[in-house]
């Protein structure tokens, strides 16, 4: 099925770093952080998002899987206030993404598909001008910079180009100006797509790290199916809903992996899709 890659791949997330990668995956009775209520968008008749709902706790992972066209990234676009809702509420922490649009944009870092890289500046360069974004002042400029290339291996980097960078270099750069003015809410829109392996283990290392110490909430949309995996919690959607949520051993359920978890509950939408339109 089109939108994701099978989890019976070699997984680039070990058991050990799921085990250290945070809060137990079955508690999340926490009140929701970031919470999505009612929420739908429409392009003219068509239908990308409707009516979906979803609460996640601080200092989470949610993942978000699904088919491809099921309005996983229309649903992150409008979390990340790049897009305003048909219907509905979002909230970050008690801020409206939509009455307090200038104030949201403060908490979230938002990485889409294409990220934005100046490639003719060098990797410092580029995190230099998204700490001017941003408005970080001298005395915190090295400090952060230190940090955020300093985890994402970028360092012995920072005078290369970064249309020299591999693509797997690009999206850890991208990921590090994105965390430079340390958002609580992290929006990542198929982070990992193409990249290798390895890019794709060190890029989740980080993900790991700023939830494990800084509690950031993090909301990422993945093709791959061991990703899923290895978060908190999975948002499983499909044509434009969002069919089932919760920790991964409970969207499994009985199955033996995610994968026909996956097969079984959207081939069950779709067949109760074929029968409401022979009932009209």
């Amino acid at each position: 099925m089109p939108g994701y890659k099978s989890a019976k791949q070699k997984s680039p997330l070990t058991e050990t770093e799921r085990d250290l990668s945070g809060p137990s995956a079955g508690d999340v009775s926490e009140e929701g952080f970031v919470t999505i209520d009612n929420v739908s968008m429409n392009y003219g008749d068509f239908t990308a998002l409707c009516s979906t709902s979803l609460s996640i706790p601080r200092g989470r992972i949610c993942g978000f899987v699904g088919s491809d066209g099921a309005g996983k990234t229309t649903l992150l676009r409008m979390v990340a206030t790049m897009l305003r809702p048909a219907s509905g509420q979002i909230l970050l922490g008690g801020v409206d993404v939509v009455k307090s649009r200038r104030r949201a944009k403060t908490i979230i870092g938002y990485m889409p598909q294409r990220f934005g890289l100046y490639e003719d500046l060098t990797v410092e360069e580029n995190v230099d001008f998204f700490m001017d974004i941003f408005g970080i002042h001298r005395d915190e400029r090295a400090q952060r910079k230190e940090r955020f290339l300093g985890f994402s291996n970028l360092l012995p980097f920072v005078d290369r180009l970064a249309g020299n960078l591999s693509g797997g270099m690009k999206q850890k750069l991208g990921l590090a100006c994105v965390l430079v003015h340390q958002p609580q809410v992290l929006v990542l829109d198929e982070p990992t797509n193409g990249v290798d392996p390895v890019s794709r283990q060190e890029f989740w290392d980080i993900l790991f790290q700023m939830r494990r110490e800084e509690s950031v909430t993090i909301l990422i949309s993945t093709a791959y199916l061991d990703e899923g995996e290895g978060c908190d919690l999975l948002a499983l959607m499909h044509r434009s809903k969002l069919l089932d949520s919760g920790p991964p051993e409970v969207v499994r359920g009985s199955f033996s992996d995610l994968e026909e978890a996956m097969i079984h509950r959207i081939q069950e939408a779709d067949e109760e899709l074929i029968h409401d339109s022979f009932t009209l």
